[in-house]
């Protein structure tokens, strides 16, 4: 086996169990809590990982990409005070935007609007340590932290759910589990400070360096996190909170198997690929490598769900979640896509085309907002959004694989 595989093994060991405790918690999380709670707790975490996303401005994703050591150790400061910085600018924004819109109260719990930029904050921050964990090849400590973080938002969702089955409480509890992970990360990782006297400096040259991060990929990827939100969004608008219940658990389930491998596959893709470019202008041997396998377990993944999803949903969660069965059928074809896709959609930032990137997620936006608006079943939306995801993968994969070629493309 060679050292490639040996490094997602790895990553994919402990990544199983980090995946699999949310799942089996969802087996009782599903019995403390309504489709209609559950709904409103996901349309709020949506909102959540899109601010998320905001808060890091990107600078997260450029790690892999500084030299190994005290440059991507200083890069880690610099993007956590960043993270902070932009925060307390959410922070401030929202207050005002509460009190001049104060029909947002009525439509959200008040404890939803409260711990909204908390859990944003936190979710940035863990996600940088991960990406930096992953960047220096620190396998094991990436596993650790997602293991701890995955089981501390179950337990306490659970914990929690036995006296207060909301979806407040299941945004409480999600923010405390999270901090819990991030405190693992710092303890296994400390992040050090600024050398004396240059933080300011060192904080402006990363920026400088890192520019295409917040120009390009941040509103690419804001895009990208709000196309995958928007569907929780939309249809819990327009179809009810149950019906997004129903498509928020399916989405955690299908999701899980991307979190599983694909995910192990990027965090050693990304390493590799970059060193790979750096040294030779090109990484055709990583990315078809890394596609072969990806396309077999897709593949493999299809056939069982296609057969064994509603009878698996009614089992597992109970006869009122046999919907989610359903829709996932419907969106198989898209999951499908993501999970070969979204390890290789590193691609854009090695060969520094964030430009491309988001070309296409405009387009994705686009494609999700009229097949979700144009149709008056829920049935007929889901359907088209996921051909039409479907079909954009595509168009991704064909992009991804010239970038892999480097010069040659």
């Amino acid at each position: 086996m060679s050292s490639y595989w040996r490094s997602v093994v790895s990553v994919l060991t402990g990544s199983a169990l980090a995946q699999m405790i949310p799942i089996i918690g969802s087996l009782i999380i599903a019995r403390l809590y309504a489709p209609a709670e559950f709904g409103v707790f996901s349309a709020w975490l949506g909102i959540v990982l899109l601010l998320g996303v905001v808060l890091t401005c990107r600078f997260e994703m450029a790690l892999a990409i500084e030299p190994d050591g005290e440059p991507r150790r200083l890069a880690v400061v610099s993007t956590l005070t960043t993270t902070g910085l932009v925060a307390c600018v959410a922070g401030v924004l929202l207050v005002i935007g509460v009190a001049v819109v104060p029909g947002v109260i009525d439509a959200y719990p008040m404890v939803l609007i409260v711990v909204l930029v908390p859990a944003a904050l936190a979710v940035a921050a863990a996600q940088t340590w991960q990406s930096w964990a992953a960047a220096e090849g620190s396998y094991r400590q990436l596993s650790i932290m997602r293991i701890s973080q995955a089981a501390a938002v179950t337990l306490i969702q659970v914990a929690v759910g036995v006296y207060q089955a909301s979806a407040g409480a299941l945004a409480i509890a999600y923010l405390l589990g999270v901090i819990v992970g991030m405190c693992f990360s710092a303890y296994l990782m400390p992040v050090g400070k600024f050398p004396p006297g240059q933080a300011i400096m060192t904080i402006r040259s990363f920026w400088k360096r890192q520019r295409r991060f917040p120009i390009l990929s941040l509103p690419a990827d804001a895009i990208n996190t709000a196309a995958a939100q928007l569907p929780l969004l939309i249809v819990a608008s327009r179809f009810g909170a149950e019906v997004a219940g129903l498509l928020a658990m399916t989405m955690r389930i299908l999701g899980a198997p991307i979190g599983l491998l694909g995910k192990s596959v990027l965090d050693v893709f990304k390493r590799h690929a970059a060193t790979s470019f750096r040294e030779r202008g090109e990484c055709r041997s990583d990315y078809l490598r890394t596609f072969n396998v990806l396309a077999l377990g897709s593949v493999v993944f299809c056939t069982v769900m296609l057969f064994a999803s509603e009878p698996l949903f009614a089992l597992a969660f109970g006869e009122v979640w046999r919907g989610a069965g359903t829709i996932a059928v419907w969106l198989l074809p898209l999951f499908a896509l993501r999970f070969i896709a979204s390890p290789l959609s590193y691609m854009v930032y090695i060969a520094g085309k964030q430009h491309v990137d988001l070309f296409w997620q405009v387009a994705l936006l686009c494609m999700t907002i009229a097949s979700l608006t144009l149709f008056t079943d829920h049935k007929h939306a889901l359907l088209v959004y996921s051909a039409g995801y479907s079909l954009l993968y595509v168009i991704y994969l064909v992009m991804s694989y010239r970038f892999s070629l480097g010069v040659k493309s």
